[in-house]
């Protein structure tokens, strides 16, 4: 089908139902269980998941890391500004040049300063159309990068649907719960969290391993993009964001010859995963590093997933359409489904977005 019509992927929320904050534990949230042949819906809590695996299957994650990317600054004239760090450019000598986007954008032109008293000086380069602006930084400490001085200065960047103060009480534990137990601190190149893996503890991970389910990695670059909505008429008119991955080779190898079923933990595996796969056909290339712009939406046949952990998702965004495509591969059917199953989910009270809960489509 080439003409989706996006009002399809849209959906009435109570604004109730978006979680503000996560569940008292990781595993403590509920867990919506689809099985695609059965057609059958069944509601449990996370720390089931085990249980309802079996003995062969993989759990492919994304092990990459959020970076506290909200800076806070001063101009000259003593106006704050937020410096939202979206991705690097370059490092020189004298400093960093980072992709990002600032408040207030409109006060902030090219030639623009701005600063943080214990972290950095910084010059507005250039603005592109898209909103972003590239900026230079000049820390205070010698060699300290910007990464580290976001760890130092930084807030997690919580999606603008998580409606908190910017000194809120949560700002010191959402460096933890806005991060997955597994991301490698190594990398710390995500400006959004692979939600879906929020609600693994590592008491899940162990008796996992207890039940012979293996894991592996993929690195996906989570970027804003992943928030945007489709504003087009036809989903097919959207301009897809683009996301930089890395595929090890021991996760290239399993996805090329699995032994068992590939259960995608998050959209953000599956675009990594399908991407992969759809460039590197064939058996011999079993590593690559590239940047996905795979829009996933029904009708769509999967290569490399076979069961898929996700959260609830945004109305007419890019994500709800991929689960919508993997609910029925190959068919449109996925559509009416998603959007019997989102009101189930709304009449049983489930949470909704980054911080809310879960559904295992196997």
């Amino acid at each position: 089908m080439s003409s989706l019509a996006t009002d399809l992927f849209d959906y009435d929320l109570p604004s109730e139902l978006i979680a503000q904050t996560p569940a008292t534990r990781r595993d403590s949230s509920r867990l919506m269980v689809i099985d695609r042949k059965k057609g059958s819906v069944e509601h449990h809590h996370f720390h089931d998941l085990p249980d309802l695996l079996i003995a062969g299957d993989t759990l492919i994650r994304n092990n990459a890391a959020v970076l506290p990317a909200r800076l806070r600054a001063k101009r000259p004239t003593g106006g704050a500004v937020e410096c939202f760090l979206l991705r690097p450019e370059s490092v020189e000598e004298a400093g960093e040049r980072w992709w990002c986007l600032l408040k207030p954008g409109k006060r902030l032109p090219e030639g623009a300063t701005f600063a943080h008293p214990e972290g950095f000086d910084a010059r507005v380069l250039t603005k592109s159309s898209d909103g972003t602006a590239l900026v230079e930084f000049f820390p205070h400490v010698k060699n300290e990068s910007v990464t580290a001085i976001a760890n130092r200065l930084g807030r997690m960047p919580l999606p603008p649907y998580i409606a908190r103060a910017v000194d809120s009480a949560h700002a010191t534990s959402d460096l933890e719960r806005y991060q997955t137990v597994y991301a490698d601190r190594a990398k710390q190149v995500a400006v959004a969290a692979p939600t879906a893996g929020l609600h693994f503890t590592p008491e899940i991970l162990d008796r996992i391993k207890k039940r012979q389910i293996e894991t592996a990695e993929v690195t996906l670059h989570v970027g804003l993009g992943t928030f945007r909505p489709v504003k087009t008429d036809l989903i097919t008119d959207h301009d897809i964001h683009h996301e930089v991955y890395e595929i090890p080779p021991a996760t290239g190898q399993l996805l090329k010859n699995p032994t068992g079923r590939r259960i995608a933990v998050g959209t953000t595996s599956v675009r990594a995963i399908e991407h992969f796969l759809q460039q590197n056909p064939g058996t011999s290339r079993i590593h690559t590093t590239a940047s996905a712009d795979i829009f996933i939406y029904p009708p769509r046949q999967f290569a490399g997933v076979d069961g898929l952990i996700t959260n609830f998702h945004q109305p007419r965004s890019t994500l709800l359409c991929l689960v919508s495509a993997f609910l029925k591969p190959g068919a449109s059917d996925g559509i009416a489904w998603i959007k019997e199953i989102y009101a189930e989910a709304i009449s049983e009270k489930y949470r909704f977005f980054s911080y809310g809960d879960a559904m295992l489509i196997l």
